[in-house]
């Protein structure tokens, strides 16, 4: 099966020297809107609605865009016209050449706006780790991420979604790093409004703990987390996870300093539910932080075909919003 997911192998967790770090520290970046109710009004209440909204990962196609039965101009399109999903987030390498061409990012917008689409985010891989402990690595990964800042911000979305990969095996000197790459760019990327959202995305962020750590030593607003519910791997042997991290644990962690949610899926049982996460659990989780913005579909199964997939992560996320309303 075909993945974005890129490892770092490790040979050994040790505990994060927090001390070391002292910087910076962030907050949680979510809220939950309230509403006066006027308890003498006789009208009929409108239906209660779920407390987040559903999104569509541009991932949860990547069979059909990697083998050209899909333009990345046509997802905005799909997302609508196929699944009913109103909201989008994108994955650079599908228009990796174009961050920088404002003709193709114009016709990004009209497509969108065409079909009463909001672009939420844009994922970037392939551009470098932000927590690769050499200075000038790490000083070149963050410039790479300089021109996706700014195509998200032509795009109107909120948020860019980046890695914290390092490739030295000590825990405690990536987090130093990670602090400083990280913090680098978002100090960049404030100036355009744009978020830098970290995922726990294999090798050391896919430690809870340790990319929890990270974010309360930042204390720029627009740097946080995306939380997805299935990339808790934190050391890969010959295509094997042989170190997952626990992923309710996990997600309760990172979910203070979040600013979207990857709803991860694979498989499902009769029942329809998903047969590696308790999605009645984690949403929970959510819930309990007080979120209340997107959460993003991400199919990323192959029994199911990609539009089966999203079709049934979606019903999923229906149902269970349906059980936690109130």
């Amino acid at each position: 099966m075909q993945t974005r997911r890129k490892f770092i192998r490790h040979t050994s967790k040790a505990a994060l020297g927090l001390g070391l770090f002292g910087m910076y520290a962030c907050g949680n970046t979510t809220t939950t809107e309230s509403t006066e109710e006027d308890q003498s009004s006789t009208e009929t209440k409108k239906p209660m609605e779920a407390f987040f909204k559903v999104s569509l990962a541009q991932w949860s196609l990547h069979r059909a865009l990697q083998s050209g039965e899909m333009d990345n101009l046509d997802f905005a399109a799909a997302a609508r016209n196929d699944y009913d999903i109103g909201a989008i987030e994108y994955v650079n390498q599908f228009f990796k050449d174009k961050a920088k061409d404002a003709a193709y990012l114009a016709e990004m917008n009209k497509r969108a706006a065409d079909n009463g689409v909001k672009n939420l985010l844009i994922m970037i891989d392939s551009e470098g780790g932000l927590a690769e402990t050499d200075d000038a690595q790490r000083k070149k990964a963050v410039e790479n991420h300089y021109k996706w800042v700014e195509a998200a911000k032509t795009l109107g979305c909120h948020s860019i979604r980046v890695n914290a990969y390092s490739s030295n095996p000590d825990i405690g000197e990536a987090g130093k790093a990670a602090i400083d790459g990280l913090g680098s760019l978002a100090t960049f990327a404030k100036d355009f409004d744009i978020n830098v959202i970290v995922e726990n995305h294999g090798g050391f962020s896919s430690d809870g703990k340790w990319l929890s750590g990270i974010m309360a030593r930042i204390n720029i607003p627009n740097c946080g987390t995306l939380p997805d519910f299935g990339n808790f791997c934190v050391r890969n042997e010959n295509g094997k996870c042989a170190d997952e991290y626990d992923r309710y644990m996990g997600v309760t962690e990172l979910m203070p300093f979040a600013k979207a949610v990857s709803a991860k899926s694979h498989d499902f049982d009769a029942n329809g539910n998903e047969t590696n996460t308790d999605y009645l659990k984690m949403m929970q989780i959510v819930k309990a932080a007080g979120y209340n913005g997107y959460v993003g579909i991400e199919y990323e199964g192959s029994v199911l075909s990609e539009k089966e997939g999203i079709m049934a992560t979606k019903a999923l996320l229906d149902r269970v919003g349906e059980e936690l309303k109130g």
